[in-house]
């Protein structure tokens, strides 16, 4: 059986990230694989254990951490955030695509540690564009506003380190442009050469 792809897609917050993973999950079908990130953090209102999150306590965490079970992790405002590698090995193991959704500081750790993983980095058709985009949120003030733009330049300036960049103009846009790109790469030679081997050898 032919290993699953593991895509790593990241972009700045506010840049719709959520909507345009929701269409390519629909598009990729059942065999498709949303990779769920643990957390130290309480559960909000509504979130369910092992669908929004993992919800750990921080010893189980560090535990973790202790024993390499985590393909990348990172501490946010005194609570953890990372990745199970279980999972997406056994995910991938059994053929299916792992998409997962991450900040650019763990999509660096990931690329240092999986390197067949394939990179997509979502950005903003313009920095004006994302700015009305949060504002028109109406969820935080202005200088929260600023800082996530300030972030959001710096992640843009990480995007050379990925794979592919995928503008979110329109989300049925961005939804085709990765598409294709996941279609690109269930074509590459060394993913389907041995299904051709007999084809192509020299009688």
């Amino acid at each position: 059986m032919t290993k699953g792809n593991l895509f790593v897609i990241s972009g700045p917050s506010g840049i719709g990230k959520d909507t345009v993973l929701t269409e390519i999950l629909k598009l990729m079908g059942p065999e498709a694989f949303l990779s769920v990130s643990m957390t130290t953090r309480s559960p909000r209102e509504g979130e369910e254990n092992g669908k929004d999150y993992f919800f750990v306590t921080r010893e189980e965490f560090e535990e973790k951490i202790k024993n390499n079970e985590l393909l990348e992790y990172a501490e946010f405002v005194g609570n953890y955030y990372g990745t199970p590698i279980s999972e997406i090995e056994k995910q991938r193991s059994l053929g299916h695509e792992v998409v997962l959704e991450i900040e650019v500081e763990g999509a660096l750790q990931v690329r240092e540690k999986i390197k067949d993983a394939i990179f997509i980095f979502i950005a903003p058709p313009s920095m004006d564009s994302l700015y009305h985009r949060l504002k028109n949120r109406g969820t935080e003030p202005d200088h929260i506003i600023n800082q996530r733009i300030e972030k959001a330049k710096r992640e843009i300036h990480t995007a050379y380190k990925y794979d592919y960049i995928v503008v979110n103009d329109t989300v049925d846009n961005a939804s085709d442009r990765i598409m294709n790109i996941i279609r690109a790469e269930h074509a590459k030679t060394e993913r389907c050469i041995h299904k051709y081997k007999k084809l192509l050898e020299v009688e």
